[in-house]
């Protein structure tokens, strides 16, 4: 067994209890502070380094009081009253052990979170553990920069109705809605509130990472502005049955001329054939014959059956003999470059589409043109 003790001097007792002096005070105060968390100490001898503690902790001089705090701030060899004094101290001393002292309880973090500083609300929400009854009570109460600290917090445990309550709260601010977003695991209902709230980007993210329905984007998205910047074609590129995932945007009413020349033009082929036979009520292998190898009159038909606006077929049958080209090239484009040369050749031929869906695709023309140069360069 170590003797604590046999690590500190004689002068470094002298300078804790009698030096005038904070700063040699505080630097005994570390001292002893890492010498007693370092050693292997007894029933007794950690009852005496406790009462020494004890002494310590109502220093006048913050300096010391610190040394210790921060010294302390992971052990549990500090005594909960002690740590429950120092947290209504000064910022300075109570915050390091905020941060992450093991020795508080639920119940005293949710007494601070309580008492209302704000500052000390945002240490208890970045805890490396923070426990669900911690979380419901920041959700619920605390400020909006402690919830959101805990929003971006992927060690909290947070229950779905204390996400609902963040967003009941603050849903109106876009970082609360971005940090709960981004969070690692989301349930269902709370990311489909989320997709009203945040950016373009930040729903992507949404779609992708916690496979948000695509019917409930739609749904979710109030007019034709914002369902333009709900890129279903990123879903319809990687769906598994597209004859499935088609068949539900149809039911929703979401299978529409608009949607599917957006996904022509960014050359996602393969839901444009599902999407026309879903429409026409035809087979996909018939779709794809009269898309493909029925001559010019096999697409006006299929379109004409599906229902499609007289008004946009030449943008329709534009956009099948910019893909044809492109693909009799044979050039090994990868899907960014692909979609840059559809875009660009399609644009470039002025088509009867919509004022929305042409900002769209010129949109997604910006988008994708740094990713097709990153990889062209590498």
């Amino acid at each position: 067994m170590i003797d604590y003790r046999s690590k500190l001097t004689d002068t470094d007792i002298r300078r804790l209890v009698k030096a005038t002096d904070e700063d040699d005070r505080a630097t005994a105060a570390h001292k002893l502070c890492r010498t007693m968390e370092t050693a292997t100490l007894s029933a007794e001898e950690r009852e005496a380094a406790q009462d020494i503690l004890r002494l310590m902790a109502g220093d006048a001089a913050e300096m010391v009081r610190r040394a210790m705090a921060v010294t302390l701030k992971n052990s549990t060899l500090l005594p909960r009253d002690v740590a429950r004094r120092l947290a209504a101290d000064v910022d300075s001393v109570a915050l390091p052990l905020l941060e992450g002292s093991p020795v508080f309880t639920d119940e005293d973090l949710i007494e601070i979170v309580r008492a209302g500083s704000v500052v000390r609300q945002v240490a208890i929400a970045a805890r490396p553990r923070v426990s669900r009854q911690v979380s419901e009570v920041i959700a619920f109460e605390a400020g909006e920069p402690a919830v959101r600290t805990l929003a971006a917090n992927d060690n909290a445990d947070i229950a779905p109705i204390s996400m609902g309550a963040m967003l009941d709260r603050f849903g109106g601010s876009p970082e609360v809605a971005t940090a709960l977003a981004y969070r690692a695991a989301l349930p269902l209902d709370i990311s489909e509130r989320l997709i009203g709230l945040v950016s373009a980007q930040v729903r992507e993210h949404l779609i992708s990472r916690h496979a948000v329905a695509p019917e409930t984007v739609i749904r979710l998205a109030g007019d034709a502005r914002e369902r333009a910047t709900v890129d279903l074609l990123d879903q319809a590129r990687t769906a598994e049955d597209l004859a499935e995932f088609a068949t539900r945007l149809q039911a929703r009413g979401a299978l529409n001329a608009s949607l599917l020349l957006r996904a022509l033009a960014t050359g996602v082929m393969p839901f444009v054939e599902h999407g026309l036979a879903v429409l026409a009520g035809t087979p996909h292998h018939r779709a794809w014959l009269m898309v493909h190898d029925a001559g010019p009159l096999g697409l006006r038909a299929l379109y004409d059956r599906a229902g499609l606006p007289p008004r946009l077929f030449p943008a329709f049958r534009s956009g099948v003999d910019t893909w044809r080209g492109l693909q009799a090239e044979g050039a090994p484009y990868d899907p960014a470059t692909f979609q840059q040369r559809m875009l660009e050749r399609f644009l470039t031929q002025r088509p009867h589409a919509s004022r929305e869906d042409l900002a769209y695709l010129m949109e997604r023309l910006d988008r994708v043109e740094p990713a097709a140069a990153r990889r062209s360069a590498a």
